[in-house]
């Protein structure tokens, strides 16, 4: 590794730009008097005789606390006039390391109450810990950070209008992948958006996302980590949709959650299971996972970029291989055999 890379890492750990270069320096020279370190230092081309004059008096204090940190020792055990020597710096660097972690943490706290403090001066007393509102063009900002930082699980009621536009969600995509359960109940509008059908939903669908359909859905929600909640306006509200409502943990967000739950149970799944006969094609997959959405064949086949009537004949080989002469023996046949 480069020796500029080595003193930004050590650096970031937390040692001065002197004090990296000093450590370096020994790495590369060995035992050292001070008087020959510090000539080394002030020659060196990465070091710091064009950021801050080295003399007798900085350079000892800087090795007296790489020796205190455990970084450097004399040789000999000496305590004057001996050289300095590097020390392996495992226990050392992992000090260091455990120290700018709380000091990390304590900057997080220091920010967290920081916030804390300007949203009690802007909301009314009493919600600043319960609700915030955020507005216009940073919406969609906000929903992708939001996002990017779940852990766990994300649940979410799916319906226009959308402030990111329709787009693919590749963070959800890559979530999935690192293990983030996503849940969502999707109003038949959505389904219907033939465009965001297939940038959006089917994507996300085959990366692992599980999926429901109801007619409608009772509100625009999103919970992330059951620890925070975003509510935005639906189409019946779509002309004041510029606000996101942000809902901190609370009986408000538990109330949420339960809905979501509730809604969950009722909601009819999006996709097939595991047991689906083999012999059944990729496309009356399809066909079968659409129809239970409950949107119409004409956006079934938009969907899935065909004619009514090939959609008509694939509907017609389904209920063959059902034994079925209607629909809705077909779902029952379906529904029986875990089609669904």
């Amino acid at each position: 590794m480069p020796e500029e890379d080595i003193r930004a890492h050590l650096c970031r750990l937390g040692l001065t730009r002197i004090q990296a270069d000093i450590y370096v320096t020994l790495l590369g020279t060995g035992s050292c008097s001070t008087e020959r370190l510090a000539a080394k230092v002030r020659s060196n081309p990465h070091g710091t005789a064009d950021d801050a004059p080295l003399n007798g008096h900085t350079l000892e204090g800087e090795l007296a606390h790489l020796r205190k940190l455990g970084l450097i020792t004399l040789s000999d055990g000496e305590t004057e006039g001996g050289e300095h020597v590097p020390v392996e710096p495992t226990i050392a660097l992992e000090g260091l390391a455990h120290t700018r972690t709380a000091e990390v943490h304590r900057a997080h706290l220091a920010a967290r109450q920081a916030y804390h403090g300007y949203r009690r001066s802007m909301a009314p007393q009493g919600t600043e810990d319960l609700l915030e509102v955020v507005r216009g063009p940073r919406i969609a900002e906000r929903i992708w950070n939001f996002e990017e930082a779940a852990e766990c699980e994300v649940l979410r009621f799916d319906t226009p209008p959308y402030h990111t536009h329709c787009t693919a969600n590749p963070i959800e995509i890559e979530k999935l992948g690192s293990g983030v359960q996503y849940r969502v109940v999707y109003s038949k509008s959505a389904v219907q958006n033939t465009a965001y059908y297939s940038i959006n939903i089917q994507p996300c669908i085959a990366a692992g996302e599980q999926a429901r359909v109801l007619p409608t859905v009772p509100v625009k929600l999103t919970i992330y980590d059951r620890r925070l909640a975003t509510v935005s306006m639906s189409y019946i509200e779509s002309e004041v949709k510029d606000y996101l409502l942000m809902v901190h943990p609370s009986s408000l967000l538990s109330a949420l959650t339960g809905l979501f739950e509730t809604s969950w149970r009722a909601a009819l799944p999006m996709h097939l299971n595991d047991r689906v006969p083999c012999g059944l094609q990729p496309v009356h997959r399809r066909i079968l996972e659409l129809l239970s959405t409950g949107i119409t064949d004409d956006t079934i086949a938009e969907v899935l970029g065909i004619s009514r009537r090939t959609l008509s004949r694939h509907v017609e080989a389904i209920n063959t291989r059902a034994g079925s002469m209607t629909r809705f023996q077909m779902a029952l046949h379906a529904a029986r055999n875990g089609w669904i």
